[in-house]
């Protein structure tokens, strides 16, 4: 049987009746061009992998002699993808009549100046990995956490695009970091700051906010929440006060462990340095260096289980 073809007077009451609906809604781009595409900056985090992990995301081995010639002609692309992810990210905000978005010059000189940050960058994320090494007795090698563990690329899209991030490019970063959330389950917004050997095990639920600084040698498991205090902080007009400007979520000094689903709110909450917090935990205050914060455990009656006689 043969579909019957949609009349041309449906079709076009149907679009308008839509088009009504975005009108009310602000779901369509009136930006003054188009906007990065997700399936492009996909792409751009994929390339950063690349070159964070030279041959392990290209499915073919690489030689000693043979990484710089692939890294810079890896880096000769990269900057043309980040050139054109900047030039159009740019435009987010803008509208008919606003000035003009930074040009081709301008781009450039944001893509240089974060694809130089990549060896920073770089050194970090090898922490992050032998920071699961030394903390995960399931971690067989480093090639299988590389491979394999959601939060080594969830840090090192984060790593990469906190410096887009301070650069003060828009939009992009966060749409590389929620692109990292689809594929890892780990939600780290590129605002946050986070020091050098951290690991996320399993990860799946991970939240770290905006305005959170992690200091070295962290180790956080799933469901941790590092996130703002609500009632949020709103200004004069009733607005939300927003960005980096407006702490609002918690600070963690060196060397402290977070165990599953604990939640640590609020933007004057510290956890210091040494500290243990144990699963579940609600935290709204500061925590005191060498702290083990844990919930009152409940007595247990515990009983040998009664035998069923067959019937």
């Amino acid at each position: 049987m043969n579909p019957v073809n949609p009349t041309k007077d449906r079709i076009d009451q149907l679009a308008a009746t839509l088009a009504a609906t975005h009108a009310r809604g602000g779901t369509v781009n009136d930006h003054t061009t188009a906007l990065p595409s997700r399936r492009e900056i996909a792409h751009l985090c994929d390339h950063v992998l690349a070159l964070l992990f030279p041959g392990y995301f290209s499915g073919t081995a690489v030689h000693g002699n043979e990484v710089a010639g692939l890294l810079a002609r890896s880096l000769a692309e990269g900057e043309v993808l980040l050139q054109a992810a900047i030039r159009l990210s740019g435009h987010f905000g803008t509208r008919p009549g606003d000035a003009a978005a930074p040009g081709a010059s301008k781009a450039r000189e944001l893509a240089v100046a974060a694809l130089e940050a990549l060896p920073e960058v770089a050194a970090l994320v090898q922490t992050d990995v032998d920071a699961a090494f030394a903390n995960d007795p399931a971690a067989i090698d480093r090639a299988t956490i590389i491979l394999s563990y959601p939060c080594i690329e969830a840090l090192a899209i984060q790593r990469f695009a906190h410096r887009l991030y301070l650069l003060g490019v828009p939009i992009l970063p966060r749409m590389m970091t929620e692109i990292a959330h689809s594929r890892t389950g780990i939600d780290i917004h590129p605002g946050a700051a986070i020091g050098a050997s951290f690991f996320i095990d399993h990860g799946t639920g991970v939240v770290i906010g905006e305005t959170s600084r992690i200091g070295r040698n962290c180790v956080l498991y799933q469901g941790v929440g590092l996130v703002a205090w609500n009632p949020l902080e709103r200004d004069e007009h009733g607005e939300l006060r927003r960005g980096q400007s407006n702490k609002r979520h918690p600070d963690l000094e060196d060397h402290v462990t977070i165990y599953a689903g604990a939640t640590i709110l609020g933007g004057d909450t510290v956890i210091g340095h040494h500290s243990v917090i144990g699963g579940n935990v609600w935290v709204t205050r500061s925590v005191a260096p060498g702290s083990v914060v844990r919930n009152k455990e409940p007595e247990l009656d515990i009983r040998p289980r009664r035998r069923q006689e067959p019937a």
